[in-house]
């Protein structure tokens, strides 16, 4: 057998009637109880009415049994040793129709009669005393009692089945946005991202779903074309160094045994090294977009890190470098990521530098920051932003034709972001990259 499916509306229907029904049971059970007690009340002081009258009509000289045919009135009077002396027509010839226990008010079953009876028993002060035993119909109380159990047993069921349809009629049109959100949800495909769920409007806890998920979508459609523009690109940028590295080969293997082995052999370490520098570069971007764990920060002299990336431009010869306002701070961060950071910045100020680099780095109240200037043709302001996006491609006076793959800078901005810094060119001749960092002061005593 098929299982019927265990739905919100199912489940909300369910609680909400089940939950009506013993409200309503308990209702009615209560309503019952107080009809019977007040009716009960009702008739023990009618009783205590009609005894009061019958002992004093008795103490006047009338007779305290009345003579009346009234058959649903009962009235027996008996002596101290319990013997009937006299009783109205009903219950003549009858024993006592109730225990002579005085004050006593119960329902008995008279023989001969088809209602129950509630007697009073009532003793006679004065005289010979003796026992008034007073009864009256007692369906008084037991038929609007029975009529409101009959009325209970039709109204309850019709009542909460009325108000199982409204809540299911209610709850299907409430949750008909999120019907029409999950529809739309499930024929989103890889191919089309762009596609979005349906907003009600409604600024209720639906709407907000609904907005919460458009935003994943965002973020996801986002991720995608970021991660499909990264392997495209990469494959772009590998398709140069692999397409010299072949051609290399093949002329090496299709020419004369004079050819030139040891400096093809240096080409292609040239290339080797690049694919590796390009490979490194990729498999840093992926761990930081896969959500990588930061490695443990420790207290960094930054000025060490800088100075020693300095000397390896100044090894290479290519620029001048200028290092006179390098300053002695302290950050803490990662060694190697933040001396990656300044490498990326000195080779891409090297690339495109016309004859001097300019390094700074200073703390000031508690901020770090460095520069790294050249004198090359700088960057337009339109492309300040786009220049720290992967494989960027800016105008020709600054393209990466040097060696560049379009990933420093990248690099750059994921590191210091990832320790709590930001990253931006500055105003100014050439292209100044400017990192501000969360800054550390020396402990006291502490040499520069």
């Amino acid at each position: 057998m098929k299982r019927v499916p265990r739905t919100v509306r199912t489940r909300l229907t369910a609680i909400a009637v089940m939950g009506c029904a013993a409200l309503l049971g308990l209702a009615s059970v209560v309503m019952v109880v107080a009809l019977r007690q007040q009716l009960t009340d009702n008739l023990d002081e009618s009783l205590g009415q009609r005894a009061d009258a019958l002992v004093a009509a008795g103490r006047g000289g009338r007779p305290l049994v009345p003579d009346g045919t009234d058959e649903d009135l009962l009235v027996q009077l008996c002596s101290p040793s319990g013997e009937v002396l006299a009783a109205t027509a009903p219950v003549a010839g009858r024993g006592p129709i109730a225990p002579l226990i005085p004050g006593v008010r119960t329902v008995h079953s008279v023989p001969g009669f088809p209602f129950g009876v509630r007697v009073l028993v009532r003793p006679i002060a004065g005289g010979d005393g003796g026992t008034l035993l007073i009864g009256v119909n007692a369906d008084d109380v037991a038929d609007p009692v029975r009529v409101l159990v009959r009325l209970l047993a039709i109204l309850v069921p019709v009542l909460l089945a009325i108000l199982g349809g409204l809540i299911w009629w209610t709850t299907g049109r409430t949750l008909r946005p999120v019907t029409r959100m999950r529809t739309e949800m499930a024929t989103i495909g890889a191919t089309d991202l762009g596609r979005r769920v349906p907003e009600p409007g409604t600024g209720d806890e639906i709407d907000l779903l609904a907005t919460t998920m458009n935003a994943t979508l965002d973020r996801l459609e986002d991720a995608v074309v970021r991660q499909q523009r990264l392997v495209a690109d990469a494959s772009h940028e590998l398709r140069g160094p692999l397409t010299r590295m072949r051609a290399d080969l093949e002329v090496e293997l299709a020419g004369p045994p004079t050819i030139d082995a040891r400096g093809v052999a240096s080409r292609m370490l040239a290339e080797t090294v690049g694919l590796q520098h390009l490979v490194d570069d990729l498999l840093h971007l992926a761990r930081s977009d896969a959500g990588a764990p930061r490695s443990t920060p420790m207290l960094l002299d930054l000025d060490d890190i800088v100075l020693r990336e300095a000397r390896r431009v100044v090894e290479r010869g290519r620029v001048r470098l200028d290092t006179g306002r390098v300053a002695a701070v302290q950050v803490l961060g990662d060694r190697g990521q933040l001396g990656r950071v300044v490498r990326n910045l000195l080779e891409n100020a090297e690339r495109h530098a016309s004859a001097v680099v300019t390094l700074a780095l200073q703390d000031v109240d508690g901020t770090v920051t460095l520069e790294v200037s050249d004198d090359g043709a700088g960057i337009a302001t339109a492309d300040r932003e786009r220049v720290f996006e992967r494989f960027a491609r800016l105008d020709d006076a600054r393209t990466r034709d040097a060696g560049g793959a379009g990933l420093g800078l990248a690099i750059v901005r994921d590191i210091v972001e990832r320790h709590g810094g930001h990253v931006a060119l500055a105003d100014g001749a050439g292209a100044t990259f400017m990192v501000r960092l969360p800054g550390h002061a020396p402990a006291a005593g502490a040499g520069a």
